[in-house]
């Protein structure tokens, strides 16, 4: 393909005690149109990002593509890529996960190979862990993990989750870094809590797929949210606020965003202080990135 679209899902990690290891993806999307072109990259950006992102070999995504075109040993000209944003940037909801899978999916498409395992390799290898990416790149729920001696390939399995299952974030104006919240977590987690940890992970799969009436139990948290709260206590506010009246709400990722999972016969609470906050429901996408034609 010359020219074509790639439209790419946000994602939301973590889902409770699932910590590098749940993720899901959102109907929140990112589209980048993708042009060859005789000579030299020219990189266009609106929406979420623009003015901040670099628009050269440096953007993400263009590093992306770079790699993944190396891996299928197929090379172009030059590139015309515009990119409309709408997964805001620095807020957890994988917005630079979705930047490297669409740029994964553009060197596919570009040396005319279709999705495989080495993509989600190559895609997981720019942040270390592979949940935000798998969620991004194959859609629906994913349980993601790592093998070999330095942890270094990634799997992913992907899972349908619960038909009435709905999202909704909270979104608050303020960035946060990823590396900067993960500092914040201990080195070491005492025994009982990892023990916590590894049975709410496995009832969160259960919850998400076939149990939506365990899901305020399978989100419960030791790992990492309340380390977090120095850093957003308005988002754990917001958390602790919604579990009170029986929402399953997390920190979606690292944060600052409040992710709150509902069933169809449960609205949210009325009444719930939110202030600083976008709210914004969304579907639960099931597809993962998608790339189409243009003409």
């Amino acid at each position: 393909m010359r020219a074509f679209r790639v439209v790419v899902p946000a994602s939301t990690a973590n889902l409770g005690s699932g910590f590098d290891a749940l993720g899901m993806a959102l109907g929140l999307y990112d589209e980048v149109e993708v042009h060859t072109a005789p000579s030299g990259l020219a990189v266009e950006v609106s929406g979420e990002g623009a003015g901040q992102v670099p628009c050269d070999e440096q953007h993400l995504l263009v590093r992306a593509l770079r790699a993944a075109l190396r891996a299928l040993d197929h090379t172009v000209p030059g590139l015309l890529l515009r990119c409309t944003n709408a997964i805001p940037h620095s807020r957890g909801l994988g917005s630079s996960a979705a930047a490297v899978v669409a740029g994964v999916a553009a060197g596919y498409a570009l040396a005319g190979r279709e999705l495989d395992e080495q993509a989600l390799q190559l895609a997981a290898e720019f942040e270390g862990h592979a949940d935000n990416a798998a969620a991004s790149l194959l859609g629906g729920l994913v349980l993601a993990w790592s093998e070999g001696e330095q942890a270094d390939r990634y799997r992913a399995l992907r899972l349908d989750p619960h038909a009435g299952l709905h999202a909704t974030v909270f979104v608050p104006s303020q960035e946060s870094s990823t590396k900067t919240t993960r500092g914040l977590l201990p080195a070491q987690v005492p025994h009982a809590d990892a023990a916590f940890a590894a049975g709410r992970t496995a009832l969160a799969v259960q919850a998400l797929t076939t149990r939506p009436d365990l899901l305020l139990a399978a989100t419960e948290d030791r790992l990492h949210q309340d380390y977090r709260e120095p850093a957003w206590p308005c988002t754990i506010r917001v958390v602790r606020q919604l579990r009170s009246a029986g929402v399953a709400a997390v920190v979606s990722g690292a944060g600052p965003t409040v992710l709150a999972l509902t069933r169809d016969d449960q609205p949210l609470p009325t009444g719930l202080d939110a202030e600083g906050f976008l709210v914004k429901s969304l579907k639960i996408d099931l597809d993962g990135v998608r790339v189409a034609p243009i003409g």
